[in-house]
């Protein structure tokens, strides 16, 4: 089921990505401006880039463990800079807004967003992904004779249809 993690974290980093430059008024430069970031200009467009490029890798789950990484660095980033000052009424773009609740509910892509990349870096892309097939093509032309082993030398099968033990 990681393909549907993969799928939901990848869609939205690829959307907000090209959203940055489709509305950078709104979504790009003038909101990284509104909130106070330095060099807007630099930032907005490069955290566009990188959310372009790495939703697109994750959607197709290629290098997908790399892939997580500067996204958990862009949420950790998004919530700091972004939410974290809405506990105590201080954020520029969510004016009137404070504590707890208000919060939460402003920052809850982020979490998620956050959650689905850390889960991503951890478990990896999962069996339906390009990562999957180059492993499994890495083990396959690591075996002697090129082929992979149906069984293990223990004699026990693998569960069905993981492992270097199946051919696919």
């Amino acid at each position: 089921m990681t393909i549907l993690i993969r799928i939901y974290v990848g869609v939205v980093f690829l959307v907000e990505g090209i959203l940055k430059f489709t509305r950078p008024e709104k979504l790009g430069t003038g909101r990284f401006d509104k909130a106070g970031i330095p060099a807007p200009g630099f930032f907005a467009p490069l955290t566009g880039v990188f959310e372009v490029v790495c939703g697109i890798l994750l959607l197709v789950g290629l290098l997908t463990r790399l892939a997580a990484v500067p996204m958990i660095v862009d949420m950790v980033c998004a919530l700091l800079i972004t939410k974290l000052p809405i506990l105590w009424g201080g954020a520029p773009l969510f004016g009137g807004e404070s504590g707890w609740g208000d919060f939460l509910h402003e920052s809850r892509v982020d979490l998620a967003q956050l959650c689905g990349s850390l889960f991503l870096l951890i478990a990896g892309a999962g069996s339906y992904s390009i990562d999957a097939r180059l492993e499994r093509n890495a083990i396959s032309t690591s075996m002697p004779g090129g082929s992979v082993r149906l069984w293990p030398r223990s004699g026990h099968r693998s569960r069905k249809g993981t492992g270097p033990y199946v051919r696919h």
